[in-house]
């Protein structure tokens, strides 16, 4: 099974674990009046539909290179990631909205604790499971989207089982206060995934450059050929499109060097380099160290330090 099978697997899970969930949720928060269930119904509401855009941003961006998306079709899965972000906000907001009205308005009893401490419960191992399959697809297949439609699964977790601890105390304590102030927590959480998932994904869409350790680890493979090469001041430009990363490399070659010496080494570091990014692409273009626009080709091999 290849890569991009394996991440419509995913993504079709998802989104078959979320409309499971969110219809559970709907039914108890409504049988049981809880404000908590209500909101993390909402919290799955926003996953599912997050988990339909991740599966469709899946199918487009394994789709090849065209004429129209010469660069290929990567960046299908950085806005899929950006619109799941900003979906998790809006449910964020709404969930403390509704939440706060509670409060002010005054909490009513609850009806039914124990079908909700079911279904949270239920909602924990099932999150649990299918987040840590999608973030596995997700780290072999470096996907932003899958990535973060795992990110949305196990805020679920960690928002379920608030809600579950919450509905213990409230079963033993009474007060029915707690639940809405629990819903706020709970979206509190939220919000922070939805913010930082938002912001990766922007950062891709504007062509950011790749995390500093990765810009170190290429330079420390060019380095491996210094008696021959070296890289060129600002040589280095790299971004990710979607789950691939676009590497853009200006060499210079000392002036003795033969062509077919400098493409052997060109695609050593090519090579190289795809040990540790294999799903990548990667342009070199190379110069000569004595490169001048006014060169007459009777400078020395350090005048390109100059």
């Amino acid at each position: 099974m290849n890569i991009n099978q394996r991440k419509k697997i995913a993504a079709g899970l998802s989104i078959i674990s979320n409309v499971t969930l969110t219809i559970l949720k709907i039914i108890v928060g409504v049988i049981s009046g809880s404000l908590s269930i209500i909101s993390e119904a909402i919290h799955s509401l926003s996953d599912f539909i997050a988990s339909i855009i991740t599966y469709f941003s899946v199918i487009k961006s394994s789709e090849p290179a065209d004429d129209d998306h010469p660069y290929g079709h990567g960046k299908y899965e950085d806005m899929a990631g950006f619109i799941e972000g900003f979906l998790i906000i809006l449910a964020a907001i709404f969930i403390i909205f509704e939440a706060t009205k509670k409060i002010i308005s005054g909490m009513p009893a609850q009806t039914e604790n124990l079908l909700g401490i079911t279904v949270m419960a239920i909602a924990v191992i099932m999150n649990f499971v299918v987040s840590s399959y999608i973030f596995k697809v997700a780290k072999s297949s470096d996907s932003i989207s899958l990535y973060a439609d795992g990110q949305h699964l196990r805020t679920d977790v960690y928002s379920s089982f608030g809600v579950l601890i919450g509905l213990f105390l409230i079963k033993i304590t009474g007060y029915s206060v707690l639940d809405p102030i629990i819903a706020i927590l709970v979206a509190v959480f939220i919000f922070r995934t939805g913010h930082f998932i938002t912001n990766k994904s922007w950062m891709n869409l504007l062509d950011h450059s790749l995390p500093e350790e990765d810009i170190k680890q290429i330079e420390q493979i060019i380095n491996n050929y210094s008696d021959t090469t070296k890289l060129k001041k600002h040589g280095i430009k790299a971004r990710r499109l979607g789950p691939t990363k676009d590497i853009n490399l200006t060499l210079q070659f000392k002036k003795d060097t033969t062509i077919c010496d400098c493409h052997k080494i060109c695609d050593e570091i090519e090579q190289n380099i795809r040990k540790i990014y294999p799903n990548c692409s990667i342009s070199i273009h190379a110069e000569p160290m004595c490169y001048r626009k006014n060169c007459k080709n009777k400078c020395t091999i350090n005048c390109g330090t100059k």
